[in-house]
Protein backbone atom coordinates (compact mmCIF):
# COMPACT_ATOMS: atom_id res chain seq x y z
CA UNK A 1 0.00 0.00 0.00
CA UNK A 2 1.29 3.23 -0.79
CA UNK A 3 2.26 6.04 1.91
CA UNK A 4 -0.89 8.20 0.34
CA UNK A 5 -3.32 5.29 0.34
CA UNK A 6 -1.78 4.01 4.11
CA UNK A 7 -2.48 7.39 4.98
CA UNK A 8 -5.98 7.43 3.90
CA UNK A 9 -6.52 4.40 5.42
CA UNK A 10 -5.49 5.32 8.54
CA UNK A 11 -7.64 8.75 8.80
CA UNK A 12 -10.94 7.26 7.90
CA UNK A 13 -10.38 3.62 9.79
CA UNK A 14 -9.02 5.27 13.41
CA UNK A 15 -11.34 7.57 15.13
CA UNK A 16 -9.45 10.75 16.26
CA UNK A 17 -14.56 12.63 30.63
CA UNK A 18 -17.59 13.15 30.84
CA UNK A 19 -18.18 16.53 32.49
CA UNK A 20 -21.33 19.04 32.42
CA UNK A 21 -21.64 22.03 30.53
CA UNK A 22 -21.36 25.20 32.84
CA UNK A 23 -23.57 28.40 32.58
CA UNK A 24 -23.93 29.70 28.83
CA UNK A 25 -20.92 28.76 26.70
CA UNK A 26 -18.46 30.98 26.34
CA UNK A 27 -19.39 33.50 28.79
CA UNK A 28 -17.15 33.30 31.39
CA UNK A 29 -13.52 33.84 30.56
CA UNK A 30 -11.97 36.89 30.90
CA UNK A 31 -10.57 38.63 27.79
CA UNK A 32 -7.17 36.75 27.05
CA UNK A 33 -4.62 38.90 25.43
CA UNK A 34 -4.43 39.88 21.68
CA UNK A 35 -1.70 37.96 21.27
CA UNK A 36 -3.54 35.02 21.04
CA UNK A 37 -5.10 36.16 17.69
CA UNK A 38 -2.03 36.84 16.78
CA UNK A 39 -0.06 33.45 17.67
CA UNK A 40 -3.32 31.82 15.90
CA UNK A 41 -3.14 33.32 12.60
CA UNK A 42 0.84 32.56 12.57
CA UNK A 43 0.23 28.89 13.02
CA UNK A 44 -2.42 29.34 10.10
CA UNK A 45 0.41 31.00 8.34
CA UNK A 46 3.01 28.34 9.17
CA UNK A 47 -0.07 25.28 7.70
CA UNK A 48 -0.14 27.21 3.88
CA UNK A 49 3.85 27.25 4.40
CA UNK A 50 4.13 23.79 5.30
CA UNK A 51 1.71 22.90 2.07
CA UNK A 52 -1.44 23.42 3.05
CA UNK A 53 -2.87 25.19 0.14
CA UNK A 54 -5.56 26.76 2.44
CA UNK A 55 -6.78 26.95 5.75
CA UNK A 56 -10.14 28.55 7.78
CA UNK A 57 -10.70 28.70 11.40
CA UNK A 58 -12.99 29.96 13.93
CA UNK A 59 -12.60 30.45 17.89
CA UNK A 60 -14.95 31.40 20.08
CA UNK A 61 -14.04 32.28 23.75
CA UNK A 62 -14.66 35.28 26.29
CA UNK A 63 -13.34 37.31 24.33
CA UNK A 64 -15.64 36.67 21.14
CA UNK A 65 -15.10 35.35 18.13
CA UNK A 66 -12.53 34.98 15.61
CA UNK A 67 -12.15 34.42 12.31
CA UNK A 68 -8.83 33.44 10.63
CA UNK A 69 -7.76 32.40 7.05
CA UNK A 70 -4.46 31.51 4.87
CA UNK A 71 -3.77 30.48 1.76
CA UNK A 72 -5.99 29.93 -1.12
CA UNK A 73 -9.31 28.29 -1.85
CA UNK A 74 -8.67 27.37 -5.10
CA UNK A 75 -5.02 26.65 -6.40
CA UNK A 76 -6.11 27.57 -10.27
CA UNK A 77 -6.89 31.22 -9.75
CA UNK A 78 -5.24 31.92 -6.50
CA UNK A 79 -8.69 33.22 -4.72
CA UNK A 80 -7.91 33.36 -1.18
CA UNK A 81 -9.73 31.43 1.16
CA UNK A 82 -12.13 32.83 2.78
CA UNK A 83 -14.43 32.31 6.18
CA UNK A 84 -17.62 31.79 4.51
CA UNK A 85 -15.75 28.72 2.40
CA UNK A 86 -17.74 25.72 2.69
CA UNK A 87 -16.08 22.42 3.39
CA UNK A 88 -16.01 18.35 3.25
CA UNK A 89 -16.59 17.67 6.97
CA UNK A 90 -15.75 14.09 6.72
CA UNK A 91 -16.14 11.83 9.88
CA UNK A 92 -18.20 15.21 11.38
CA UNK A 93 -20.89 13.63 9.82
CA UNK A 94 -21.36 11.13 12.92
CA UNK A 95 -22.28 13.81 15.03
CA UNK A 96 -25.24 15.15 13.00
CA UNK A 97 -26.57 10.90 12.49
CA UNK A 98 -25.94 10.16 16.01
CA UNK A 99 -27.90 12.94 17.20
CA UNK A 100 -30.84 12.09 15.19
CA UNK A 101 -30.85 8.29 16.40
CA UNK A 102 -30.94 9.87 19.72
CA UNK A 103 -33.58 12.09 19.03
CA UNK A 104 -35.85 8.54 17.78
CA UNK A 105 -34.57 7.54 21.26
CA UNK A 106 -36.08 10.37 23.22
CA UNK A 107 -39.14 9.45 21.12
CA UNK A 108 -39.50 5.99 22.07
CA UNK A 109 -39.26 4.82 18.43
CA UNK A 110 -35.92 2.68 19.23
CA UNK A 111 -34.33 1.68 22.33
CA UNK A 112 -30.27 1.95 22.56
CA UNK A 113 -29.96 -1.23 23.85
CA UNK A 114 -32.31 -2.72 21.15
CA UNK A 115 -30.39 -5.44 18.80
CA UNK A 116 -30.50 -3.65 15.44
CA UNK A 117 -32.02 -6.83 13.71
CA UNK A 118 -35.41 -5.74 15.26
CA UNK A 119 -35.81 -2.50 12.97
CA UNK A 120 -33.41 -3.98 10.16
CA UNK A 121 -34.07 -7.67 10.38
CA UNK A 122 -31.00 -9.74 7.71
CA UNK A 123 -29.48 -6.53 7.06
CA UNK A 124 -26.31 -6.82 9.24
CA UNK A 125 -24.62 -10.57 10.10
CA UNK A 126 -25.22 -11.54 13.66
CA UNK A 127 -27.63 -8.50 13.80
CA UNK A 128 -29.24 -9.94 17.01
CA UNK A 129 -26.57 -9.25 19.01
CA UNK A 130 -25.61 -6.21 18.15
CA UNK A 131 -27.12 -3.08 19.60
CA UNK A 132 -28.09 0.49 18.57
CA UNK A 133 -25.68 1.83 21.05
CA UNK A 134 -22.72 -0.66 20.39
CA UNK A 135 -23.14 0.60 16.32
CA UNK A 136 -23.00 4.20 17.90
CA UNK A 137 -19.71 4.03 19.81
CA UNK A 138 -18.10 1.16 17.66
CA UNK A 139 -18.33 -1.34 19.85
CA UNK A 140 -19.97 -3.57 17.78
CA UNK A 141 -17.19 -5.59 15.78
CA UNK A 142 -18.35 -4.87 12.37
CA UNK A 143 -15.41 -4.81 10.04
CA UNK A 144 -14.91 -1.31 8.49
CA UNK A 145 -15.83 -1.68 4.70
CA UNK A 146 -13.46 1.32 3.53
CA UNK A 147 -10.51 -1.20 3.90
CA UNK A 148 -11.99 -3.12 0.81
CA UNK A 149 -12.57 0.30 -0.89
CA UNK A 150 -8.95 0.88 0.08
CA UNK A 151 -7.79 -2.21 -1.18
CA UNK A 152 -9.05 -1.37 -4.64
CA UNK A 153 -6.56 -0.40 -7.89
CA UNK A 154 -6.03 3.40 -7.28
CA UNK A 155 -8.25 3.66 -4.61
CA UNK A 156 -8.84 7.59 -3.93
CA UNK A 157 -9.66 8.43 -7.60
CA UNK A 158 -11.70 5.01 -7.74
CA UNK A 159 -13.52 6.35 -4.90
CA UNK A 160 -14.03 9.56 -6.09
CA UNK A 161 -16.42 8.56 -9.00
CA UNK A 162 -17.69 5.18 -7.64
CA UNK A 163 -21.67 4.69 -7.19
CA UNK A 164 -21.66 2.67 -4.25
CA UNK A 165 -25.54 1.70 -2.38
CA UNK A 166 -25.48 1.53 1.26
CA UNK A 167 -26.13 -2.52 0.79
CA UNK A 168 -22.97 -2.57 -1.24
CA UNK A 169 -21.02 -0.93 1.52
CA UNK A 170 -22.22 -3.45 4.06
CA UNK A 171 -21.79 -6.40 1.76
CA UNK A 172 -17.60 -5.39 1.96
CA UNK A 173 -17.70 -5.35 5.50
CA UNK A 174 -20.02 -8.98 5.98
CA UNK A 175 -17.21 -10.30 3.50
CA UNK A 176 -14.34 -9.41 5.92
CA UNK A 177 -16.00 -10.78 8.74
CA UNK A 178 -16.34 -9.90 12.00
CA UNK A 179 -13.50 -7.84 13.95
CA UNK A 180 -14.40 -9.26 17.25
CA UNK A 181 -17.60 -10.34 19.64
CA UNK A 182 -20.31 -7.66 19.67
CA UNK A 183 -19.39 -5.45 22.93
CA UNK A 184 -16.02 -7.00 23.61
CA UNK A 185 -13.49 -4.18 21.98
CA UNK A 186 -13.44 -1.14 20.03
CA UNK A 187 -13.00 -0.38 16.95
CA UNK A 188 -13.60 2.87 14.48
CA UNK A 189 -15.83 1.18 12.03
CA UNK A 190 -17.22 3.86 9.17
CA UNK A 191 -19.62 0.57 8.52
CA UNK A 192 -21.56 1.33 12.18
CA UNK A 193 -22.86 4.72 10.73
CA UNK A 194 -24.11 3.21 7.31
CA UNK A 195 -25.93 0.68 9.36
CA UNK A 196 -26.95 3.86 11.51
CA UNK A 197 -28.48 5.75 8.40
CA UNK A 198 -30.45 3.12 7.10
CA UNK A 199 -31.90 2.41 10.58
CA UNK A 200 -32.60 6.36 10.54
CA UNK A 201 -34.99 5.62 6.99
CA UNK A 202 -36.67 2.71 7.85
CA UNK A 203 -37.67 4.26 11.21
CA UNK A 204 -38.65 7.91 9.58
CA UNK A 205 -39.55 6.89 5.99
CA UNK A 206 -37.51 9.58 4.65
CA UNK A 207 -34.16 9.28 3.08
CA UNK A 208 -31.42 10.25 5.63
CA UNK A 209 -30.72 13.19 4.11
CA UNK A 210 -33.58 14.93 4.19
CA UNK A 211 -34.37 13.61 7.94
CA UNK A 212 -30.88 15.43 8.76
CA UNK A 213 -32.07 17.89 6.97
CA UNK A 214 -35.47 18.56 8.96
CA UNK A 215 -34.61 17.64 12.45
CA UNK A 216 -31.06 19.31 12.27
CA UNK A 217 -30.04 21.87 9.72
CA UNK A 218 -33.38 23.59 8.99
CA UNK A 219 -34.46 24.30 12.76
CA UNK A 220 -30.63 25.85 13.56
CA UNK A 221 -30.42 27.98 10.23
CA UNK A 222 -27.63 25.66 8.72
CA UNK A 223 -27.66 27.50 5.73
CA UNK A 224 -24.44 26.71 4.61
CA UNK A 225 -24.43 23.06 5.76
CA UNK A 226 -25.72 20.19 3.55
CA UNK A 227 -25.99 16.28 2.89
CA UNK A 228 -24.85 15.65 -0.48
CA UNK A 229 -26.94 13.26 -3.25
CA UNK A 230 -24.38 14.50 -5.91
CA UNK A 231 -20.96 14.99 -6.26
CA UNK A 232 -20.88 18.55 -6.33
CA UNK A 233 -19.25 21.29 -3.19
CA UNK A 234 -22.15 24.02 -4.06
CA UNK A 235 -21.67 27.89 -3.44
CA UNK A 236 -18.07 28.98 -2.07
CA UNK A 237 -15.96 26.53 -0.91
CA UNK A 238 -12.54 25.12 -0.73
CA UNK A 239 -11.69 23.15 -3.41
CA UNK A 240 -9.92 19.76 -1.97
CA UNK A 241 -6.47 18.90 -3.25
CA UNK A 242 -4.16 16.24 -3.05
CA UNK A 243 -0.73 14.75 -4.52
CA UNK A 244 -1.59 11.48 -5.43
CA UNK A 245 1.15 11.30 -7.99
CA UNK A 246 3.87 12.51 -5.68
CA UNK A 247 5.36 15.78 -3.88
CA UNK A 248 6.65 17.17 -7.29
CA UNK A 249 3.83 16.37 -9.66
CA UNK A 250 0.78 18.47 -10.04
CA UNK A 251 -1.79 18.28 -7.37
CA UNK A 252 -5.35 15.98 -7.73
CA UNK A 253 -8.25 18.20 -7.86
CA UNK A 254 -10.94 16.56 -5.61
CA UNK A 255 -13.74 18.49 -4.78
CA UNK A 256 -15.98 16.86 -7.32
CA UNK A 257 -16.57 13.74 -5.29
CA UNK A 258 -19.38 10.68 -5.19
CA UNK A 259 -21.24 10.84 -2.02
CA UNK A 260 -21.75 6.91 -2.16
CA UNK A 261 -18.38 5.84 -0.57
CA UNK A 262 -19.14 7.63 2.95
CA UNK A 263 -22.59 8.76 2.95
CA UNK A 264 -23.76 8.35 6.60
CA UNK A 265 -20.30 8.18 7.63
CA UNK A 266 -18.98 11.15 6.19
CA UNK A 267 -20.55 12.81 3.34
CA UNK A 268 -21.53 16.32 4.97
CA UNK A 269 -20.62 19.67 3.56
CA UNK A 270 -20.47 22.68 5.99
CA UNK A 271 -18.67 25.75 6.98
CA UNK A 272 -16.89 26.84 10.31
CA UNK A 273 -19.75 29.04 11.76
CA UNK A 274 -22.26 26.53 10.84
CA UNK A 275 -20.40 23.33 12.72
CA UNK A 276 -20.10 25.72 15.60
CA UNK A 277 -23.50 26.56 15.70
CA UNK A 278 -24.48 22.89 15.51
CA UNK A 279 -22.60 21.83 18.13
CA UNK A 280 -23.08 25.07 20.67
CA UNK A 281 -27.09 23.90 20.59
CA UNK A 282 -26.09 20.33 20.95
CA UNK A 283 -24.22 20.93 23.85
CA UNK A 284 -26.55 23.50 25.17
CA UNK A 285 -29.62 20.94 25.20
CA UNK A 286 -31.09 22.36 22.06
CA UNK A 287 -31.35 18.71 20.29
CA UNK A 288 -31.44 16.34 22.79
CA UNK A 289 -32.74 16.04 26.57
CA UNK A 290 -29.84 15.74 29.12
CA UNK A 291 -30.25 12.36 29.61
CA UNK A 292 -29.38 11.59 26.35
CA UNK A 293 -26.96 14.28 26.27
CA UNK A 294 -25.15 12.86 28.85
CA UNK A 295 -24.89 9.24 27.41
CA UNK A 296 -23.88 10.57 24.15
CA UNK A 297 -20.78 12.51 26.17
CA UNK A 298 -20.17 8.97 28.06
CA UNK A 299 -16.12 8.33 27.19
CA UNK A 300 -14.93 4.97 26.32
CA UNK A 301 -11.27 5.25 26.28
CA UNK A 302 -9.34 4.60 22.99
CA UNK A 303 -6.07 4.84 23.14
CA UNK A 304 -3.50 6.49 25.77
CA UNK A 305 -3.36 10.23 24.57
CA UNK A 306 -6.42 11.25 26.08
CA UNK A 307 -8.59 9.93 23.71
CA UNK A 308 -11.98 8.56 24.05
CA UNK A 309 -14.85 7.85 22.06
CA UNK A 310 -19.03 8.73 23.11
CA UNK A 311 -21.87 7.93 20.79
CA UNK A 312 -21.14 9.74 17.93
CA UNK A 313 -18.82 11.78 19.96
CA UNK A 314 -15.05 11.98 20.20
CA UNK A 315 -13.14 13.46 23.23
CA UNK A 316 -9.70 14.34 23.06
CA UNK A 317 -7.84 15.90 25.56
CA UNK A 318 -5.30 18.94 24.32
CA UNK A 319 -5.19 20.85 27.63
CA UNK A 320 -4.45 19.52 30.70
CA UNK A 321 -7.35 17.98 32.58
CA UNK A 322 -9.66 19.85 30.30
CA UNK A 323 -10.82 17.18 27.75
CA UNK A 324 -12.60 19.01 24.53
CA UNK A 325 -15.59 16.97 22.82
CA UNK A 326 -16.73 17.08 18.93
CA UNK A 327 -15.36 15.72 16.28
CA UNK A 328 -12.79 15.63 13.41
CA UNK A 329 -13.33 14.36 9.96
CA UNK A 330 -11.11 13.25 7.26
CA UNK A 331 -12.23 12.46 3.53
CA UNK A 332 -9.80 13.17 0.39
CA UNK A 333 -8.89 16.48 -0.31
CA UNK A 334 -10.49 18.41 3.24
CA UNK A 335 -9.40 17.29 7.05
CA UNK A 336 -11.31 19.36 9.57
CA UNK A 337 -12.21 19.29 13.15
CA UNK A 338 -14.44 20.81 15.48
CA UNK A 339 -14.15 21.22 19.33
CA UNK A 340 -15.88 22.44 22.52
CA UNK A 341 -14.23 22.38 25.51
CA UNK A 342 -16.37 20.33 28.52
CA UNK A 343 -17.57 23.60 30.48
CA UNK A 344 -18.17 25.37 27.13
CA UNK A 345 -16.28 28.24 27.27
CA UNK A 346 -13.98 27.71 24.23
CA UNK A 347 -14.49 26.29 20.96
CA UNK A 348 -11.82 25.88 17.32
CA UNK A 349 -13.62 24.88 14.21
CA UNK A 350 -11.01 24.22 11.44
CA UNK A 351 -10.77 22.81 7.82
CA UNK A 352 -7.57 22.40 5.72
CA UNK A 353 -8.29 21.77 2.17
CA UNK A 354 -5.18 18.74 2.01
CA UNK A 355 -5.41 16.00 4.12
CA UNK A 356 -4.01 12.71 2.89
CA UNK A 357 -0.85 14.00 1.37
CA UNK A 358 0.61 16.06 4.08
CA UNK A 359 3.49 15.16 5.96
CA UNK A 360 4.16 14.61 10.11
CA UNK A 361 4.98 18.27 10.69
CA UNK A 362 1.67 19.69 9.09
CA UNK A 363 0.14 17.34 11.95
CA UNK A 364 2.25 18.74 14.50
CA UNK A 365 0.99 22.32 13.74
CA UNK A 366 -2.60 21.36 13.13
CA UNK A 367 -1.93 20.20 16.77
CA UNK A 368 -0.67 23.57 17.99
CA UNK A 369 -3.58 25.36 16.42
CA UNK A 370 -6.15 23.33 18.38
CA UNK A 371 -4.16 24.11 21.66
CA UNK A 372 -3.75 27.48 20.93
CA UNK A 373 -8.38 27.68 20.04
CA UNK A 374 -8.91 25.71 23.24
CA UNK A 375 -6.10 25.67 25.90
CA UNK A 376 -6.27 29.01 28.18
CA UNK A 377 -2.61 30.80 27.96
Amino acid sequence: MTRTAARLATALLAAATLMPLAGPAFASESAPAAADRVALQQALDQLVADGVPGVVAEVRDGAGTWHGTSGVADLADGQRATAEDRFRIGSVTKSFVATVVLQLVAEHRIVLDDPIERDLPGVVANGQNITVRELLNHTSGLADYLATVMSKPDPIRTAQTAAYTPQDLIAMSAAQGPAFAPGTSWAYSNTNYVVLGLLVEHLTGRPLNQEITRRIIHPLHLRDTSFPTTAQLPGPHLDGYEWLDGPTAAPTDLTTFSPSAIWGAGTMISTTADLGRFYRALFGGALLPQDLLAQMRTPHPIDDTGRAYGLGLESRTYCPATPAWGHSGSVAGYETFSFTTADGTRQITLSLNRNLTTTPQTDAEINHVLTLGLCRA
